[in-house]
């Protein structure tokens, strides 16, 4: 967790605005633009680009999670269905491919209404943002055994989410 002291900031922000502020605290690369921003973050697997953008309007904050991954024309199929095995596992949040790229990204919505235009914690910013690196963390092994180690989702699934006893 973020030592709340590390960085100046309002008990409530303007999503944005507290994301940028998140990022800066955490030194981590970003760039920002009216109601969007972009972070960079290192993984353990991978480096992931983390991009909200905010529509004030519908009160609504979008929260996408790329972890780096492409796929071709030909594994498609397999990762479509890989992708459902996997959101069977989610409670927040969803994978999915982006068909006319090949993309493969984490997504949430966050709704924030408010009469003020909507404001965030520091502590909802904090769960936006560790969850979806937890959760690109937790499943692009079951991606990577699919496209790369020759196992069906299935065994990808099987093989990434084995619970270990003890440590080594």
């Amino acid at each position: 967790m973020l030592d709340e002291s590390e960085y100046e900031r309002d008990d409530d922000a303007a999503p944005i605005d507290m994301l940028e502020s998140y990022y800066a605290a955490h030194g981590w690369s970003h760039t920002r633009e009216d109601d969007e921003v972009v972070a960079r973050v290192k993984g353990s697997w991978t480096e992931y680009e983390l991009r909200a953008i905010w529509r004030e309007d519908d009160g609504v904050l979008q929260f996408l999670a790329f972890p780096d991954v492409r796929v071709a024309d030909e594994r498609r199929s397999d990762i479509y269905e890989t992708i459902a095995l996997v959101n069977e596992q989610l409670w927040v949040g969803h994978f999915e491919l982006w068909s006319s790229s090949g993309i493969l990204l984490y997504r949430h919505a966050a709704m924030i209404p408010g009469e003020d235009g909507g404001s965030i914690t520091l502590q909802h910013t904090e769960l936006l943002v560790e969850s979806a690196i937890d959760e690109c963390e937790r499943f692009y092994p079951v991606f990577q055994f699919v496209l790369w180690g020759g196992k069906t989702p299935r065994e990808a699934i099987a093989a990434a989410l084995i619970e270990t006893q003890g440590e080594a």
